[in-house]
């Protein structure tokens, strides 16, 4: 497995993908999966395509990498009364 993007490269990545530099959509493919993986952020394509105004590539992955998952608190369950 590649090594994990650093900021540089991930914005590189974004601004190659914004100016439509790839072979195929298979490469766009590999490419978006990269940045999810990479950056843990789930729709990394709506922050390049579908946010208005439009993000350049650095603002792409910095909300990327400010992302927190929501974490869900494990509570046993038990019953009412007992």
């Amino acid at each position: 497995m590649p090594a994990k993007l650093t900021r540089d490269e991930a914005i590189h990545l974004v601004e190659r993908i914004m100016r439509l530099d790839y072979a195929d959509d298979a490469e766009l493919n590999d490419w978006l999966d990269r940045l999810e993986r990479d950056l843990v952020y789930p729709d990394v394509s709506e922050l390049i395509f579908n946010v208005m105004p439009e993000l350049t590539a650095a603002e792409v992955v910095d909300r990327a990498l400010a992302y927190q998952p929501v974490e869900m608190r494990a509570i046993p369950w038990t019953r009412p009364g007992g």
